[in-house]
């Protein structure tokens, strides 16, 4: 299966965006009530937990942390939540995202690849991420998200 891969200009430093990335408010802010739970080290768990079909501690999605350089990258595997996809330990893509500061602001690229044929979340995830890198963008630029009637 193709990368999908999305690049996005912010108006904020580096360090700002990547507290929208991490930081316990901001992604639930942005990521539809999730926050980001990991210690961040290299080799670490990490899971995106929020509101979802198993209560407010849904694991939506969950991996290890592969690179974290703070204000320029991270990369990390990427599986559905077990109440997602009874077989979600099979389905590892992997997301990275780097930071570039541009003048003052943030060039944001995001790359999620390494996709499995036939992987049952892809069209799922091709729509979801423009949506969640809007609300970053906005939330940065504005300390507000966008509204999309969910």
């Amino acid at each position: 299966m193709n990368d999908l891969q999305y690049v996005i200009y912010i108006n904020a430093k580096p360090e700002h965006v990547w507290h929208v990335l991490i930081a316990p408010e901001a992604t639930k802010a942005t990521m539809f009530g999730c926050i980001l739970d990991s210690t961040f080290e290299i080799g670490s768990n990490y899971a995106y937990v929020g509101p979802g079909n198993d209560g407010d501690e849904t694991v939506h999605v969950y991996g290890k942390v592969l690179e974290f350089e703070p204000y320029s990258r991270m990369s990390m595997t990427e599986h559905p939540g077990p109440s997602y996809r009874d077989n979600h330990a099979e389905l590892e893509t992997r997301i990275t995202m780097t930071l570039e500061e541009v003048g003052a602001s943030t060039k944001l690229t995001l790359v999620h690849d390494r996709w499995p044929d036939n992987h049952p979340s892809r069209a799922n995830t091709e729509q979801s991420w423009p949506m969640m890198l809007s609300n970053i963008k906005t939330y940065a630029e504005t300390g507000k998200t966008i509204d999309f009637g969910r």
